[in-house]
């Protein structure tokens, strides 16, 4: 399959790598201004892996056009921009891949609907999951899930990605596995936050309890609440919540002790939709709203994080 993927972060080029590891042919995009491509069609290699000579390395986005599927992983934020340009490309009939976590904050619309309303004749799948670059890049597997509105091209992707590498499931709440994903970068900030206060030993209550919170919300918008125990939420919070290679953990971690942390943290950014998201689905996000509270409105992240322990009794499941 001829496949462009657009992004050249941390997991943009594990993707260009992995497909073409598994014998596709793989174009990789990233924009000329980007110190990451720089040094990519320099060295052919970043501080994660190397890209193989058979991968082709562009800055046009004409040459995206060429490929049947465009797999993308950029900033979640920036995802509306980029459509505008593919607006102006040929995107007729191509399968459009989502490989990336969040919430566009002026909307609150889930990264699917961005592309479908923007491509509206193009078909729109997402692929969510637990793993890291290091691990996969040491052939370390994983299980991930691709899911769409459109049941051939769910069957399609997971049949052409499908390798020892990486086990795909059928995802089948689009909704729930989107709202999901993009919220467990938030469960990775407090993670992080608990790590800083050396309260580490709390990371079991704030998984369970975290877990709960997505799942009300995720069944408030219309999707299924049992999504939130599956690999693009709970099945991802060891990636997330216990990682040293997870950016939303360290963002918290640094957060909290005052450090500085240059890296993408896409939790940082979802946690102002998901307030939001709960103020609209008049949905209880306890933790949520701390992680809010702390990074926006300067709260004492200790104190804040104590609040969630004297709030009101309540039954373990609602």
């Amino acid at each position: 399959m001829d496949i462009a993927v657009i992004g050249c972060g941390r997991f943009g080029t594990f993707i260009a790598w992995y497909l073409d590891h598994i014998g596709h042919h793989v174009t990789l995009y990233g924009r000329e201004t980007s110190k990451h491509m720089e040094q990519l069609m320099r060295e052919r290699r970043n501080e994660y892996l190397t890209i193989p000579g058979s991968v082709v390395l562009t800055t046009s986005l004409s040459d995206v056009e060429k490929a049947e599927a465009v797999v993308i992983s950029i900033n979640a934020q920036g995802l509306s921009a980029l459509m505008e340009e593919l607006r102006a490309c040929n995107m007729q009939q191509k399968d459009v891949v989502l490989c990336m976590k969040g919430i566009e904050i002026s909307t609150g619309r889930r990264l699917s609907q961005i592309v479908e309303e923007a491509l509206p004749q193009a078909k729109t799948a997402v692929w969510l999951g637990p793993g890291h670059v290091q691990d996969f890049y040491r052939n370390i597997p994983n299980c991930m899930v691709i899911d769409s509105r459109d049941e051939a091209l769910k069957k399609r992707l997971i049949d052409a990605f499908s390798s020892s590498l990486i086990r795909f499931y059928y995802g089948e709440d689009l909704i729930g596995n989107e709202i999901g994903a993009a919220a467990k970068n938030v469960i990775g900030i407090a993670a992080g936050m608990l790590d800083g206060l050396s309260l580490s030993s709390l990371k079991g209550a704030l998984m369970s309890r975290g877990t709960r919170e997505v799942a009300r919300l995720i069944k408030a918008m219309g999707g299924n609440e049992l999504s939130a125990y599956g690999l693009c939420h709970l099945g991802d919070y060891e990636a997330t919540v216990f990682s040293k290679h997870s950016h939303n953990r360290q963002f918290g971690e640094n957060f909290v002790r005052g450090e500085l942390f240059t890296a993408l943290a896409e939790g940082y950014y979802t946690v102002v939709a998901l307030v939001e998201l709960g103020k609209k689905y008049q949905t209880e996000l306890p933790i949520c709203n701390a992680v809010y509270d702390v990074l926006y409105l300067k709260e004492d992240a200790k104190l804040t994080l104590d609040k969630l322990f004297t709030r009101s009794m309540k039954k373990e499941f609602d």
